[in-house]
């Protein structure tokens, strides 16, 4: 998506800060997006959060991250900010509809502060009727004071006819030519896993050659030289296209490390697609991603990963 993320524009923004019109039609389209997930999916969309609101072309708001949809029977769920998780999952280890409602909540937040308030804080505020007291002050003389404390999203939309683009100062993006794939985008386009882990074998961990040269030379230690035997034999069974033993190595290995290895994310996620796990394979991608953020392969896995689901 060109125009970034709901987070950039809320907490980075370089020349203005999210109009209050913006930021209204945001909680709409948002909230729009989880009822289709709702009605047409029957299907539970969770850890909805800034970072996973895309803004496309026209500069309109678009979720993203649909592996982390789940069904409500087995909705499992992977929260790490234990400040914005849903409670029900902090007692049952489950999301629910409810869920959806509390984490939707949350973005409501950033919207209207501008800035990461624990929901538990907000509440006080708004028991006490001081809800005012959370709202952005750049947004001032934006809003009438009762538009803050309205339920209802869909009347406070009252320029619905001005560009996205328009209420945030931004310019329509220039049409990106296409380019050449690597040969790691090739093998994804062609959905060819054999081609993947081709590539993933020869490239190695030369991405993380830092991280590696400091497990070198701490080999002495019991606890690191027991890692790195893990690594070994994770990736003798990962290039011997024994997938489920790679998974039980690498796994043990993410749980060891104190610093989690992208590639190690990647190649377990490619084992996760070879047995026909798509959606584990989904998560491990997203997070090579966290591990580096610009990391191509991380992207093109993310991608196979979604298409395999």
């Amino acid at each position: 998506m060109p125009n970034d993320t709901l987070s950039k524009h809320l907490f980075h923004w370089d020349k203005q800060p999210l109009p209050w019109e913006m930021r209204v039609r945001v909680a709409f389209y948002i909230a729009q997006a989880l009822d289709h997930c709702n009605t047409e999916n029957r299907k539970i969309y969770h850890d909805l959060n800034a970072y996973r609101v895309l803004f496309d072309e026209d500069g309109d708001p678009r979720l993203s991250s649909f592996g982390l949809m789940k069904n409500s029977r087995d909705g499992k769920s992977y929260s790490t900010n234990l400040a914005y998780t849903p409670p029900e999952f902090l007692r049952t280890g489950r999301v629910i509809p409810e869920s959806v409602i509390y984490s939707y909540g949350t973005v409501l937040l950033d919207l209207l502060s501008g800035k990461h308030i624990p929901p538990s804080h907000a509440l006080d505020l708004i028991r006490g009727k001081n809800a005012l007291v959370l709202m952005d002050s750049s947004l001032e003389g934006q809003y009438a004071d009762e538009d803050a404390t309205v339920l209802a999203v869909a009347p406070l939309q009252r320029q619905k006819e001005n560009a996205s683009l328009v209420l945030m100062g931004l310019t329509k993006a220039p049409a990106v030519l296409p380019t050449m794939l690597s040969p790691l985008g090739k093998a994804c386009a062609r959905m060819d896993l054999t081609a993947v882990h081709d590539i993933l074998l020869k490239t190695g961990y030369k991405d993380e050659e830092g991280a590696e040269n400091e497990l070198s030379f701490q080999e002495w230690t019991q606890q690191v030289q027991d890692m790195l035997n893990t690594k070994k034999f994770g990736d003798i069974a990962f290039r011997d296209k024994d997938f489920k033993s790679a998974i039980e190595y690498y796994s043990k290995l993410v749980s060891m490390m104190s610093v989690p290895s992208g590639t190690v994310f990647v190649r377990r996620a490619l084992s996760y697609l070879m047995i026909g796990q798509a959606e584990l394979a989904l998560r491990d991608a997203m997070q090579a991603q966290v591990c580096l953020p610009e990391w191509p392969t991380a992207f093109y896995m993310q991608a196979l990963a979604l298409s395999e689901a």
